[in-house]
């Protein structure tokens, strides 16, 4: 331990193609906002995020 502390860099906030930041609510389809749509946004969210890291 002789280099002292080491601090990581903030995570930036994941974004698009277009450079837009990726939202929960761009994913969720549904006008009733039932349990299932919000299921299968959450998933489409999370490979959303995946994909963008992979990107950089």
């Amino acid at each position: 331990m002789t280099q002292g502390i080491v601090f990581k860099k903030a995570k930036g906030e994941a974004e698009d193609s277009n450079g837009k930041k990726i939202k929960f609510s761009d994913f969720l389809k549904g006008t009733h906002g039932s349990d299932s749509a919000k299921w299968k946004a959450g998933f489409k969210y999370k490979k959303a995020l995946r994909n963008s890291k992979k990107k950089k």
